[in-house]
């Protein structure tokens, strides 16, 4: 009986923290978030096989080796020229027939599912060696936010495939001794969450590495703004035993990404004066942000970095999803002083903070 062939398209739903080898780190951490009764927004992923059936062409993987070889991974100017003239030949590959069929169809059950003609959504990088506990190669990819219709899905698919050849992904995996042509990468294609406001957070304090509390950054608008360090977020520090909110810090923020409805794209705008030093997240909104942190870091098993949005199309209660979670890995591996000092119980910790006079009304 012959081995059936690796899909070169699957459902988010049909991944889990098992299929890495398949659709890469992100993607395998969403679906094993789907199947943990975690509100994921609906997707797809192209799998690794697609990304081979895409770059195994004559002579192109020959080629990547042989630029490769040349370069050091100290000579930042030489890495950024090899890098773009990787990319530029990736990015004008065609896609075999049955992979770009696979991808448009995939891309139109999605359309019907979420009632949505040509449904914008976010195209992510996912590659195989990305969000894995030992090694933080997160980020060193590209991710594409509000693409709609299939040729932009398309074009932007090939561009996630072009980034696993970054000139600081380049970098990383001589420094971690990865081969280059050894990895894959994935790319998921999900709905895009129309996010009033979004951020990052910590199931620790990732300052101190206490395990006891757990961090939100928020901002308005998409992620985008909070993740690259645009925008300086907001700031909620949360007790994870009681849910208490005991510190708030509210910045002003200038700018958020927003949706173009005119070019259907993603765009950095400014904030009228009167939204730039208010809070983005209402308190039941970092309380359940904050539920759903432990939930999602007792189902893994360690503190997690987690990236969310709270969607402006959805009813309060059902409006906040979870855009990606990844194991912490800066603190992983040390040990550190709970803030609770020699207390015994989560009882006696709640009592230490109020009496401390920490938490927030």
């Amino acid at each position: 009986m012959s081995a059936t062939p690796t899909p070169l398209v699957c459902d988010l739903k049909d991944c889990n923290k098992g299929s890495i080898d398949l659709v890469g780190g992100k993607c395998a951490s969403l679906g094993e978030l789907i199947n943990a009764d975690i509100r994921v927004p609906p997707g797809f992923a192209v799998t690794t096989a697609g990304y081979r059936d895409f770059i195994n062409r004559p002579g192109i993987e020959e080629s990547i080796k042989q630029e490769l070889m040349k370069i050091s991974s100290d000579d930042i100017e030489e890495l950024q020229v090899v890098s773009r003239r990787i990319r530029d030949r990736l990015e004008t590959l065609e896609f075999s027939t049955e992979l770009e069929d696979r991808i448009a169809e995939s891309y139109r059950l999605l359309s019907v599912y979420c009632n949505v003609p040509a449904v914008p959504v976010a195209v992510r990088s996912s590659a195989t060696t990305e969000d894995l506990p030992g090694a933080s190669f997160a980020g060193q990819q590209d991710t594409f936010l509000w693409i709609r219709g299939i040729e932009d899905v398309l074009d932007h698919t090939r561009k996630c495939f072009s980034s696993i050849f970054t000139a600081r992904a380049i970098a990383y995996r001589n420094r971690m001794n990865f081969e280059h042509t050894g990895i894959a990468i994935s790319v998921g294609i999900q709905k895009m969450a129309n996010s009033y406001a979004a951020g990052v957070m910590f199931t620790l304090n990732p300052t101190s590495g206490d395990r006891s509390m757990i961090l939100i950054n928020s901002s308005f608008g998409f992620g985008e703004a909070v993740v690259s360090g645009e925008v300086t977020p907001d700031v909620f520090m949360v007790n994870k035993v009681s849910l208490d909110l005991v510190k708030r810090t509210i910045t002003t923020k200038e700018a958020a990404y927003m949706v173009d409805h005119a070019t259907h794209t993603s765009k950095l705008v400014k904030l009228p004066a009167e939204r730039q030093n208010i809070q983005s997240i209402v308190d039941e909104e970092i309380t359940e942000l904050a539920r759903l942190g432990k939930r999602i870091e007792k189902h893994y098993g360690s503190a997690m970095d987690i990236e969310w949005a709270v969607d402006n199309d959805m009813a309060a209660g059902r409006n906040i999803f979870i855009l990606q979670a990844r194991p912490e890995t800066v603190w992983a591996n040390k040990k550190s002083k709970p803030v609770a000092g020699n207390n015994k119980t989560a009882m006696e910790h709640i009592l230490s903070s109020v009496m401390g006079g920490v938490k927030v009304k």
